[in-house]
């Protein structure tokens, strides 16, 4: 027997359809650790982007588990810092956005064909760090007592992936350049009480997710101007437009306007910004 017989061709791994795979995964801990597997394996060449490649969405995404119970979000209580089991609910409530965070940069990944290679790489970076980030909240969740589900929470993140699936101008208008810059701005706020509280473990992950998190809307800033360019659209007009069209929430000061220059935001949005928190103020 030759040495080439005994040569067995490594299997394909397609990056796009294990995104997928890790998406419709139901046990928390599980898809995290399949997320940041997922860009290691891309990172290093043995899981291959195919960007033409279409596929056939299943049933059932996103992949989650039984609890936490979802309700609207009128129903979730107020979170008060100064009780241990008040920082418990906060940072539930922070993990459970980073699992949905998981999901959506998912998402992107295997949903939308047709778009350069690095545009895959970038969502399954973002899925990594925001994997990171649930693991982060749950070791500290864990640490009080608690696991990831023992609170209620909502469904408004995945809701707007579900609105713009069809669309990936839209995905990258309203979910990182809308519901994810909307963490840039509360982040500082909830990490001052957190502080103020004595909780330093816990402000520091937020360090952690505010770093990241910046980069994430970085990520979407620049692939909403390249689809913008692509067809021939002005990035501020077409934000309105889609703002509209998907009913986006509406943002509301106080703006991290020091983040949000940092995550890509231009000039001309900043001072909308700060024209629509001026009249906010003078609003009451």
């Amino acid at each position: 027997m030759s040495a080439a017989d005994t040569i067995r061709p490594v299997p394909f791994h397609c990056a796009r359809s294990d995104a997928l795979a890790v998406l419709a995964e139901r046990v928390p801990a599980v898809k995290a650790a399949g997320a940041r597997a997922l860009y290691a394996r891309a990172l290093e060449g043995a899981a291959v982007v195919s960007p033409q490649r279409v596929l056939d969405e299943p049933s059932g995404l996103p992949g989650r588990p039984e609890l936490p119970e979802l309700v609207e979000p009128r129903k979730l209580g107020r979170r008060g810092m100064q009780s241990p089991q008040g920082r418990a609910v906060l940072l539930h409530a922070l993990a459970h956005i980073e699992f949905n965070a998981i999901n959506l940069a998912l998402d992107a990944a295997w949903r939308f064909s047709g778009m350069p290679e690095a545009f895959y790489i970038d969502w399954l970076k973002v899925a990594s760090e925001e994997a990171h980030h649930f693991l982060l909240l749950s070791a500290r969740l864990a640490e009080f007592g608690h696991a990831y589900g023992d609170f209620p929470a909502h469904d408004g993140l995945w809701d707007m992936c579900e609105r713009t699936r069809g669309d990936v101008l839209a995905r990258m208008a309203l979910v990182p350049r809308t519901l994810e810059a909307r963490g840039l701005d509360a982040s500082p706020p909830i990490r001052a009480r957190l502080q103020q509280a004595g909780d330093d473990a816990s402000a520091a992950i937020l360090d952690v997710i505010l770093r990241d998190e910046i980069g994430h809307v970085l990520i979407g800033n620049r692939w909403f101007r390249y689809l913008c360019d692509l067809r021939g659209a002005d990035a501020h007009q077409t934000y309105l437009r889609l703002s509209d069209e998907y009913r986006a929430p509406k943002l509301r000061g106080p703006f991290n306007f020091e983040a949000r220059r940092d995550a890509g935001f231009e000039e001309e949005e900043l001072a909308a910004l700060a024209g629509l928190e001026t009249q906010q103020r003078a609003d009451g």
